[in-house]
């Protein structure tokens, strides 16, 4: 009531003029229905729909299209030119040394056109082999997407089109052909009938997907190349009672199955001291680096005013003269790094040798302290890790109840990276995290139901014209000098739109981290649900109800009365916006990623002028960037649950829609397999969230049906839509309670199946080595590698509309078992990665390498050596040219800070 009073203030608060923004309002609106003759006693003589029938919609069309198509074109012509000189940004996956030979992937013609060819023929499962299977799945839910909207306009566009464009409403030019022009109630029949059936198809796609998912994941999971991993055989227990943090109980808890453990500390200290230390170690890295770039820079001009060099150091001994004497044939001493211990006020002290003081007080600390927490004498917190010698053993654990307490041990985590972890999380208990939950999801609904005030108030700046005629009081604006009334209506809303949009996926990112959840992994699958809650709400339903009510606000405001019909006729009007929107997405999403032009003048500026030591132009050089899945297909599922919606009340969505998220796909298939790269791993469960998430697009046009037929008072196509709700919902409900388990365990039943499986790979098989009740475990971890292909698949090669028909038989677990990659990598761990493997880093963290480059001069030398007393340092692999700039060897990408990626 506050928030009404306090706008019921603001509608009467007095213009300098003498009057209220309410009669502001409402002269307008007068002069309006003056204008347009609707305050006439004949309802269908309102000239505002005539003036609605009039709405430019093809010309508006148009006008969108010919700046997209032009821009798009540009930027493909773009990329066309610059993937030929830039293979570094696009085409990276093909040869940097960082990725595994198994990893990258089969390098492209270099000609404009003569690519194409080769890269149709890679298959989508490309992706799935050499990169990750979320990647792989984007795709395919791109396809699948593409592919029910074109189902969808082979399904509408037969029947809807002659039914809305004869339906007598008066409209015109896309306005008629949507239901807007159906004026005949007895021709809604129609649009039920074909909803059944457009909707039931779209359930029938969420249902065969989500079939071919599990299927899928079971196959990946329970393959040599996942089963064998450390992750899949390690659960995290989360809330864990402090008399269960003990190993000896731990052991008599899971039994023999139990092969190792490791009870989370708490690692404050530890973990201060660490990032101390690697940050001092960075700053002597930085400082040598600038010692040894500047005596290589005054020894080249020494040379080239005719001075003499000795050459590098020949003999030991000079090498281990006074620290610095070599670099002081060509650096004083004032001109060494140096730096101050405070900002301004602080002493002044030589760079190079504080840091070694310093690493040398904090070595050989952080080295005691890290013994100290593998013996396990830390301060506990309340979450385990749990390794089994076999996954099944683990999937038991995982799936049974393991305390006898409510929210004790519990939530539980099978198949997380160590990477991943989000170590300050395993300090929740329960009642923390319940409280957690509700306030973080508190937090996010209020965030996206009130994100339109800060648009709005963005909008508001860029059309302040509009603004001040609405509320003259405002008139004073306008004497604001012309440069500055432009920059904030012009490009003040710009930026402060895209610092918003930037800011959001961060926030909730950050609000799931809150919440408690224990990885990466995890946060992108909260993140993924609540951007979605986001893009229906602001991108879609707000849009398209504001856009509604404000193509006849005006009208309403002249007749209340009709505010329903005004709706009715309004709203199917709003998917011109849509269609528009499609096209823009399309055409500027598709050939923006394939451009990329933000990433590569970013890599090329600030590569030249931050990368100032071989370390961070390796870094630059070496790191993909990676997609963000839960911000990635919360944004293209909106798009599909849009056309979904529209795809009865406009069904020329669906066309455009179809070509749009079918571009969207060929850009993300050539970046998947080309350029970027996976840094989170949700084990394909953003699938059937995004699954899911879709059906929304049927839910809200089936409820938009129905208003829309209770608004024209057409009973008959009312309970006919409402008993198909009723069916779509008890449909939805009894699929997900069939296939909900399937999402989060492992069956014991396909162990033996797989077992088979890797009978038939090797050219024989090995019964005697399988330990009963485990043999497939047994044979994983044995190591065994598959010798030979699985050959055909166990059933005859079906014709399309079979395999359609049937995902259970054609697309089961024995067939895509066959997708999975074979022989990928070898997976077994070193003594000490294993031992380590869920400790926190801070325990774990080795002392770093520094990396400095090599100099003829052979100052370089002398500093490893006075260096690498404290702390290891090396000058292999990176040096300078003749025009003395700093270079390394990329052509090997195996500089001697690299390392070997750990399939955990």
């Amino acid at each position: 009531m506050d928030t009404l009073d306090a706008f019921n203030s603001a509608i009467q608060r007095r213009s300098p003029s003498g009057l209220t923004l309410r009669h502001v309002i409402e002269r307008r609106a007068f002069a309006f229905c003056a204008k347009t003759n609707v305050a006439g006693d004949n309802p269908d003589a309102g000239s505002a729909q005539d003036a609605e029938s009039n709405n430019p919609s093809l010309s508006a069309f148009l006008s969108t299209l010919v700046p997209t198509v032009l821009v798009a074109l540009a930027f493909v012509t773009l990329f066309l030119l610059l993937r030929r000189k830039f293979k570094r940004n696009y085409e990276p996956r093909t040869f940097l040394g960082s990725l595994r030979p198994q990893e990258r992937t089969p390098s492209l013609p270099n000609g404009l056109f003569n690519w194409f060819g080769t890269f149709s023929k890679v298959p989508d499962s490309f992706v799935l082999n050499h990169q990750s299977l979320d990647g792989f799945l984007l795709l395919r839910y791109l396809k699948v997407a593409s592919a029910t909207c074109l189902v969808g306009c082979c399904i509408t566009w037969p029947v809807l089109f002659p039914i809305n464009i004869t339906g007598k409403g008066g409209q015109k030019e896309l306005d008629l052909l949507s239901f807007g022009n159906v004026v005949d109630k007895n021709r809604y029949y129609a649009h039920v009938f074909i909803a059944w059936i457009f909707f039931g198809f779209v359930f029938y796609m969420v249902a065969r997907e989500s079939i071919y998912y599990v299927n899928l994941r079971q196959a990946y999971l329970l393959s040599p190349l996942y089963a064998n991993r450390m992750s899949s055989r390690t659960v995290l227990f989360t809330s864990v009672p402090k008399t269960y943090l003990d190993e000896g109980i731990l052991r008599r808890m899971f039994g023999r199955q139990l092969k190792n453990l490791w009870i989370a500390n708490d690692c404050e200290e530890i973990e201060g001291l660490v990032e101390e230390r690697d940050t001092v170690a960075m700053k002597l890295e930085t400082a040598e680096t600038k010692l040894i770039k500047l005596a290589n820079t005054n020894r080249i001009k020494e040379m080239k005013k005719g001075g003499q060099f000795s050459g590098p150091l020949d003999t030991a001994a000079e090498a281990n003269q006074e620290s610095g004497s070599v670099a002081a044939k060509w650096v004083p001493i004032k001109k060494r790094p140096t730096h101050r211990l405070k900002p301004i006020i602080g002493k002044k002290v030589d760079t190079i040798n504080w840091c070694r003081s310093e690493l040398e007080r904090l070595i050989p600390k952080i080295d005691a302290l890290q013994e100290t927490h593998r013996a396990g004498n830390g301060t506990f917190i309340p979450s385990v890790f749990v390794e089994f010698h076999h996954q099944s053993d683990a999937q038991s654990a995982f799936q049974s109840l393991s305390h006898h307490h409510a929210l004790h041990m519990a939530p539980r985590f099978i198949g997380i990276n160590p990477d991943e972890v989000i170590w300050q999380n395993l300090k929740i208990n329960w009642a923390s995290r319940v409280i957690r939950n509700i306030l973080t999801t508190s937090f996010v609904i209020l965030l996206i139901v009130f994100w339109s005030i800060p648009v709005g108030f963005v909008g508001i700046l860029s059309n302040i014209n509009s603004l001040i005629e609405l509320a003259s009081w405002l008139a004073w604006l306008r004497d604001i000098p012309d440069v500055i009334f432009g920059l904030v209506q012009g490009l003040l809303p710009s930026i402060l739109l895209a610092v918003l949009m930037a800011l959001l996926p961060i926030i909730l990112r950050s609000m799931a981290k809150l919440a408690g959840a224990p990885s990466l992994s995890a946060v992108e699958l909260r993140t993924q649900s609540s951007y979605f809650f986001f893009q229906v709400v602001q991108v879609f339903l707000i849009t398209t109800l504001t856009s509604a009510a404000s193509a006849s606000v005006t009208s309403i405001l002249c007749k209340p009365g009709d505010a329903p019909n005004l709706l009715a006729t309004n709203l199917p009007k709003a998917s011109n916006f849509y269609i528009s929107y499609f096209v823009l997405q399309g055409l500027t999403i598709s050939s923006g990623a394939l451009l990329g032009i933000a990433g590569l003048v970013l890599f090329k500026l600030l590569g030249k002028f931050l990368d100032t030591t071989p370390r961070k132009m390796y870094n630059r050089w070496s790191t993909l960037s990676a997609l963000g899945w839960g911000t990635v297909f919360p944004v293209y599922t909106n798009l599909t649950v849009i056309a979904i919606t529209y795809s009865i009340i406009a069904p020329l969505v669906l066309g455009f829609a179809t070509i749009g998220l079918y571009l969207i796909y060929l850009a993300y298939r050539y970046n998947l397999l080309f350029v970027v790269n996976s840094k989170v791993d949700t084990k394909g469960l953003v699938y059937p969230r995004a699954l899911q998430q879709t059906t929304t697009g049927a839910y809200l046009a089936i409820i938009c049906l129905i208003g829309l037929f209770g608004i024209k008072q057409a009973p008959g196509p009312v309970v006919l839509m409402v008993v198909f709700l009723i069916f779509v919902i008890l449909f939805h409900v009894s699929l997900n309670s069939a296939l909900g388990p399937l999402l989060k365990f492992l069956p014991k039943s396909l162990e033996a199946e797989e077992e088979s499986l890797l009978a038939s790979e090797e050219s024989s098989s090995a019964p005697n080595s399988m330990e009963k009740g485990n043999g497939l475990a047994a044979h994983h971890s044995a190591g065994a590698s598959p010798t030979k292909d699985l050959g055909p698949a166990p059933h005859k090669k079906p014709n399309f509309i079979t395999k359609f028909l049937r995902p259970d038989l054609y697309t089961d677990y024995h067939t895509l078992r066959r997708l999975v990659p074979r022989g990928f990598a070898d997976i077994s761990y070193d003594p000490v990665v294993e031992r380590d493997a869920y400790y926190h880093p801070s325990i774990s963290s080795p002392t770093p390498l520094l990396w400095v480059p090599r100099d003829v001069g052979g100052v370089s030398m002398q500093e490893c050596r006075h260096s690498g007393k404290i702390i290891p340092m090396t000058d292999e692999g990176a040096g300078f040219d003749e025009k003395g700039k700093l270079v390394w060897d990329q052509e090997t990408s195996r500089p001697p800070i690299w390392q070997e990626k750990i399939y955990y």
